[in-house]
């Protein structure tokens, strides 16, 4: 196995001696405002002669400092080695598609000017303005591809406009059939010019495609389909139809029975590295196969094995490189074109997520436990970082973090991330809080997890001790872990979290009387599972987007099938009452636990009904538990504004603060608005205008 190297000893320890120095001077504990301004790296493309690599920072308006709040926002750069990047484009403009073209002098990317559709642009490399290079009337294009020899571009786009529906709906009768007026995406072929194509052609495709891809030979085309653009269909019956571009046939479908992940092409054409589920019962896409494309016959690499294949790319010899995570661990593998295993580059202290290549370019993008997401570059033997922001991170005096292993009630070993108080763990143990990741077809790595909704170094700060736990279902452990939860919710998933609970407080590091628990989706099940159920192990809980009654979860979410096939594994009629009695709202007569539920208005993932279902619940029957409820609206499954999440970070720390910290559960409520910092709109309240902690 092939690891990072380390320097030589003594300049090693020179360096660390004067960072950390450096540290202490400076050192500061991490703030919901800090977590407001976070900066990471998001999409990457090679040049084809592996000397740039472009890609996109992504961050948020930072409303903390009284910006317009807004979604993420990207921005485009070039980088040709370590701390060499500069930015190609103007400020307003947000591209996201990034890629070169097929001789490298322009890069490439998708953005809607003004009023405009989305189109694609491109700008040279050497110099020079933007240009459109390519748009279909009346759509936008969702992403797009160019052949081998740069003469055409390939481009999916929305349906365009249904004008009858224009027409009525302008004159009042705007009626929406649910779940019947779909229309599909399209597909268009351009000719590259410098002159926009205004006539491309249309290519015929079978069912509803969300991507597709060109063959480096352009013989044909990867598109990816589903019967209709439901989520559950996108889930349990997307397929890859392989489509010769000559005649537009389908040559191949390759017929996965379960979930799709990434697919690419080889370089000669001839085959496909495809991560899918091994059976429809398997909870997620983590196995790793080659496909001939010629037929579309599979065969799987890992199947079996404890990990999860993640992301995967062809090297231009041939060989096959994947990110792979191992428990809350990463590495690269490498594959010989016949799919024999080579060699297995550690990520060390680097969580890996994606790798890109080219002409013998590799570069990942990854995180730590002390920074989001970078890009870096294999070369000589290790990870060299390329790309460097958030440098205020250098003040930050982080809580230590590791892989933490205990024994379940069951004997299974179950790991997961400890992060320690800043400062280390005081005399009793640390007040912790059990962060939760949803799915429950996720795993949390040893990497950065920091976030709006994950306390992380926040916390630390703060002096709690973190621990998000891989419990039952969670991906990274092999296909039969994941799949141990199913038919059987809440046992032994959520067991395991009061089990991780009782190791930290018999190794000394968790007041089991000051335990907390939040997440988001699954984890807000889990987090109203332990608010009601397991309420006397967790003296504070916040909730969010979670669910609380399972029969009607059926009925209002978008993924009942997926439900059926990697979870519940039984419809609610098969044993109503059983559905009844893993819902957190037939335990609220056990519920003591101080509780924060968070979702947003317009979440079709989890109906925002299942929140006020639980607070309803609460609220009548158990009325002298503290519970709040929050919508925020215009938000999903999950806070994509800046203002929403901040605030959200806001109000969890409080709650937090006000009874887990304390471990008073009969204390008032924070106030119904947060303390904004000085620099947000309308950060400064006062006196009179605060609330008295009462809804």
């Amino acid at each position: 196995m092939i690891r990072k190297f380390a320097k030589p000893f003594a300049l090693t320890a020179t360096l660390l001696a004067g960072a950390s120095l450096a540290a202490t001077a400076q050192a500061r504990p991490m703030t919901p405002e800090d977590v407001a301004k976070l900066e990471s790296v998001g999409a990457m493309a090679i040049s084809p002669d592996g000397t740039r690599v472009a890609y996109t920072t992504s961050s948020l308006p930072d409303v903390t400092e009284g910006e317009k709040n807004g979604s993420f926002k990207s921005e485009l750069k070039v980088a040709t080695g370590p701390d060499a990047a500069r930015a190609y484009l103007p400020d307003d403009i947000s591209p996201r598609g990034v890629a070169f073209s097929p001789d490298g002098s322009m890069v490439t990317f998708l953005w809607a000017k003004g009023k405009e559709d989305t189109a694609v642009w491109g700008i040279p490399v050497d110099g020079g303005t933007y240009r459109k290079l390519a748009a279909v009337k009346d759509t936008g294009v969702r992403s797009y591809e160019m052949s081998a020899d740069g003469s055409m571009i390939y481009l999916l786009t929305g349906a365009g406009e249904d004008k009858q529906r224009t027409t009525q709906s302008k004159a009042g009768f705007n009626a929406r059939i649910y779940e019947e007026e779909f229309r599909p995406a399209r597909m268009f072929a351009a000719k590259i010019g410098m002159e926009v194509d205004k006539e491309p052609t249309e290519i015929a495709v079978p069912g509803f495609v969300s991507a597709f891809d060109i063959s480096p030979d352009n013989s044909f085309a990867l598109v990816e389909t589903a019967p209709t653009p439901l989520v559950d269909d996108s889930y349990t019956s997307k397929r890859v139809n392989i489509i010769d571009l000559a005649t537009g046939n389908v040559r191949a479908v390759v017929e996965t029975p379960g979930k799709i992940g990434d697919v690419e092409i080889s370089p000669d054409s001839s085959q496909l590295s495809l991560i899918a589920g091994v059976d429809m019962n398997d909870p997620a896409a983590t196995t790793l196969h080659l496909v001939d494309a010629s037929n579309g016959s599979y065969r799987a690499l890992n199947e079996g094995a404890a990990e999860a294949a993640v992301d995967a790319e062809w090297l231009a010899d041939g060989r096959l490189a994947a990110v792979i995570h191992t428990g809350a661990q990463s590495s690269l593998r490498m594959y010989a074109p016949d799919g024999a295993e080579l060699t297995e580059i550690d990520g060390g202290d680097l969580i890996l997520s994606r790798v890109e290549s080219a002409n013998g370019t590799v570069v990942v993008a990854a995180n730590s436990p002390k920074h989001p997401t970078e890009m870096f570059a294999w070369s000589g033997g290790s990870f060299q970082r390329w790309t460097n922001h958030n440098d205020w991170l250098s003040e930050i005096d982080f809580g230590e973090q590791r892989a933490y292993t205990y024994t379940a009630t069951d004997g299974r070993q179950v790991e997961g991330v400890l992060i320690l108080p800043v400062g280390g763990v005081p005399e009793g143990g640390a007040p912790t809080i059990m962060n939760v990741h949803g799915g429950p077809e996720a795993h949390d790595s040893n990497g950065w997890q920091t976030a709006y909704s994950k306390p992380g170094q926040v916390a630390a700060g703060q002096g709690y001790a973190v621990f998000l736990p891989n419990y039952r279902g969670s991906t990274g452990y092999g296909v039969d872990f994941a799949k141990q939860h199913q038919g059987r919710y809440t046992d032994p998933e959520f067991r395991d979290i009061v089990d991780a609970k009782r190791a930290l407080v018999a190794d000394g590091i968790t007041d089991g009387d000051r335990t907390g628990i939040t997440g988001g989706s699954y984890g807000g099940y889990a987090s109203a599972w332990g608010a009601t159920f397991y309420s006397d192990e967790y003296a504070a809980a916040v909730m969010s987007v979670g669910i609380s009654n399972q029969v009607s979860k059926f009925g209002t979410g978008d993924i009942p099938y997926e439900m059926y096939n990697v979870h519940s594994r039984k419809w609610p009629w098969d044993d109503w009452q059983a559905m009844l009695e893993i819902s957190p709202i037939y335990h609220v007569d056990k519920a003591n636990t101080p509780i924060l539920i968070l979702h947003g208005e317009d979440d079709t993932r989890v109906d925002p009904g299942q929140s006020l279902e639980l607070y309803r619940s609460l609220k009548v029957r158990k009325p002298d538990v503290p519970a709040r409820l929050v919508f925020y609206p215009g938000e999903g499954h999950g806070n994509r504004l800046a203002a929403g999440r901040y605030d959200f970070n806001l109000r969890m720390m409080d709650w937090f603060e006000t009874y887990l910290k304390t471990g008073d559960r009969d204390a008032d409520m924070p106030t119904t608005r947060p303390q904004l910092a000085d620099g947000a709109k309308g950060a400064k309240v006062k006196d009179e205008d605060k609330d008295d902690g009462e809804d």
